[in-house]
């Protein structure tokens, strides 16, 4: 479990921890130009992915922390195709921004002010499961304060050529320990520690 309170983390206790959950290109893109999400053929990142490792993932997941612009991105993807869900979670969802959602969401929780506050509320209602950290920005935050504890990367076999970047520019260096790499359907899925 991941102990935000003073800024640190501590992974000793076997609780929940805080894992930074990506899809990424071939190229190293986690989205395209504008924060396009079109991954080729109408595939979502889940598509890509073998349907059981999906729900292996949300079922260990007990919060989201979100960041804006990803926020915003699903709302308009759900727009486009409602009734589409790609991800089998079922949680508390935290959204970091200083804007109000228009129109507001009664399933999601804003939260504003110190990405360590948030990612101890989000932590706090995740129950003893995984918080799942969802959002280049917020990501980038999350590593910059050593408030993460894995990073989850789902490797697609595309290459977007230009977009948003998996790491944010001015990250420092961050080591991780490779946990595991597995195909799971036409992805790559590759876990790490974040050494301390």
């Amino acid at each position: 479990m991941s102990d935000t309170r003073n800024g640190t983390s501590d992974t000793s206790t076997g609780s929940g921890k805080v894992v930074v959950n990506r899809a990424m290109s071939l190229d190293g893109f986690i989205a395209g130009p504008g924060h396009a999400m079109d991954w080729g053929g109408g595939r979502a990142p889940a598509d890509f992915v073998a349907s059981e490792d999906v729900a292996q993932v949300a079922a260990a997941t007990g919060a989201m922390l979100v960041g804006r612009r990803t926020y915003d991105v699903g709302a308009r993807m759900r727009a486009e195709e409602p009734g589409r869900a790609d991800y089998p979670f079922s949680g508390p969802v935290f959204v970091l921004t200083h804007r109000p959602l228009e129109p507001p969401d009664p399933e999601v929780t804003i939260l504003t002010g110190d990405i360590g506050q948030a990612v101890a509320t989000a932590l706090d209602a995740a129950g003893g499961k995984d918080l799942e950290i969802l959002g280049a920005d917020v990501a980038g935050q999350c590593l910059q304060r050593g408030l993460v504890d894995e990073i989850l990367v789902y490797v697609l076999p595309v290459l977007l050529g230009d977009g948003i970047r998996f790491s944010s520019p001015g990250l420092a260096r961050t080591d991780l320990e490779p946990l595991s790499s597995t195909r799971s359907g036409d992805a790559t899925v590759l876990r790490f520690r974040v050494r301390r």
